[in-house]
């Protein structure tokens, strides 16, 4: 059953008459079929008038739908021969980051990323998608990998943010992501970063050094969640939607800012409207830009990584 929000209640009073009538109603029935017409196009309407106009915020609520496409949703549907890797071999396995060895057009690639859940009890394993250190120590291991024999490397951003528990900061949640930041960013193969649903903070950032930045169209990218900002800013978690609007956290304002190279497209609706065609345009801006960067020499791919996040943040007064 489809989960729709708050902003998306029109249309789901119109899909559900629609569904109604195809289940229930007779299908030689004139009257029924001018209605069922009717409602395709009414459908169509409200549908193109809600999703070509979204603010930050409703961007927001579908980077986190829960029916959008984890990061083990595009590793089954775009890559194959996938082989999981777990542990940090220091602490344990966390399962709020998944990555391993796989191939995408026949050639072996690293993929790593953050995972969510689905319902309460998977939402409740992979801690909704918070890893802790072990979770960063261990996509680092598995970066580690292809770097040493020299295999492109893809990770996927899907997260709140790195988890903020007492035992996280015991075991050197901050040590673990610097640590990732310093280390991507030596590592001599292609790297390509995706924003598939939530980008929040260092969290994000673990796993989100690279040569090429590219975010899905319905994604965000931000420093902090638009509720923890309103939180600080106006002691008011309520104002996330004004917060959203000020931390300019969409993927048209990331890329206005320069800090993404890409946007993928979304079907209308988003995502999780259609896990296939997102899959395709996902597999295909991929591999656009690994074939870009394949043949680059490891000193110039290194040194264009380092220049490209010298020049961000960039402001003129006047």
């Amino acid at each position: 059953m489809r989960h729709y929000l708050d902003f998306e209640g029109p249309l789901r009073e119109l899909e559900r008459e629609y569904e109604e009538l195809q289940r229930f109603a007779p299908r030689d029935d004139p009257k029924v079929l001018a209605r069922v017409e009717k409602l395709q196009r009414r459908i169509a309407k409200v549908r193109e008038e809600i999703y070509s106009q979204l603010t930050p915020w409703q961007k927001t609520q579908l980077s986190r739908h829960i029916d959008r496409p984890h990061t083990l949703d595009y590793i089954d549907l775009v890559f194959e021969d996938f082989i999981e890797l777990h542990g940090d071999r220091g602490f344990m396995d966390d399962p709020a980051m998944v990555g391993g060895l796989a191939r995408l057009d026949g050639e072996v690639v690293v993929v790593v990323g953050h995972q969510k859940g689905r319902d309460m009890r998977e939402m409740g394993y992979r801690n909704f998608g918070m890893s802790h250190p072990e979770g960063y120590r261990k996509a680092l291991r598995i970066m580690e990998l292809g770097a040493r024999f020299k295999k492109p490397i893809i990770t996927m951003i899907d997260t709140p943010g790195a988890y903020p528990g007492v035992g996280a900061e015991e075991r050197g949640q901050a040590e673990a992501i610097a640590r990732n930041l310093r280390e991507m960013a030596s590592f001599p193969v292609p790297i390509v970063v995706v924003v598939i649903g939530e980008g929040g903070s260092g969290g994000a950032l673990a796993i989100g050094v690279g040569d090429r930045m590219l975010m899905m169209e319905n994604a965000i990218y931000s420093v902090i969640s638009p509720e923890g900002c309103a939180a600080i800013v106006w002691r008011d978690g309520t104002k996330g939607p004004l917060a959203a609007e000020a931390l300019k956290l969409t993927a048209s304002d990331i890329l206005k800012l320069g800090v993404i190279d890409e946007i993928i497209p979304e079907p209308l609706g988003g995502a999780h409207c259609d896990y296939q065609g997102t899959m395709t345009k996902f597999k295909e801006a991929v591999s656009r830009h690994l074939g870009e960067l394949r043949g680059v020499p490891e000193e110039k791919l290194l040194l264009e990584r380092y220049n490209r996040f010298r020049q961000m943040g960039a402001f003129m007064e006047e």
